[in-house]
């Protein structure tokens, strides 16, 4: 795509030229969604469409600590549910529990953090009562 447009020849009559001849070489060929619906086609974009998207896909968030400290709280407890084992479950506690006190102790943009840490114990209560396993019985006493 390094020639000049032909002098005399509109832009719009060279670039449709220039696609064309692509197309005959097969360069559009191995595109990623060849032969799908574009996705969102008819659904209004706004003016940060591209940020929202590459968030989306990335799985990042910019919400404000706070905000993600709780929504990540969510994502523990859902987690816990789900787990296998109680180290497990411990793991998960802990590692969000370090974060709630961090949260708790520094100044942050947004509103303030007002979460707890979690109890373990509980955590681990409601884990068994959901159906999670009990730990093993001592089989020397």
């Amino acid at each position: 795509m390094t020639e000049r447009r032909p002098a005399g020849m509109s832009f719009e009559s060279w670039v449709d030229v220039q696609i064309r001849e692509a197309m005959e070489r097969g360069e559009f060929d191995d595109l990623p969604g060849k032969g799908k619906p574009i996705a969102d086609l008819g659904r209004p974009r706004d003016d940060l469409w591209w940020i929202k998207d590459k968030l989306r896909r990335e799985n990042l968030s910019l919400l404000p600590p706070a905000l993600q400290l709780k929504k990540d709280l969510e994502d523990a407890r859902r987690a816990i549910a789900a787990a296998p084992s109680e180290r497990e479950v411990q793991r998960i506690v802990e590692e969000l529990n370090e974060r709630i006190i961090r949260a708790n102790r520094t100044t942050t943009s947004g509103p303030p953090t007002t979460l707890m840490p979690l109890d373990l114990d509980r955590e681990l209560a409601r884990w068994r009562a959901a159906g999670g396993e009990a730990p093993p019985a001592d089989l020397d006493g």
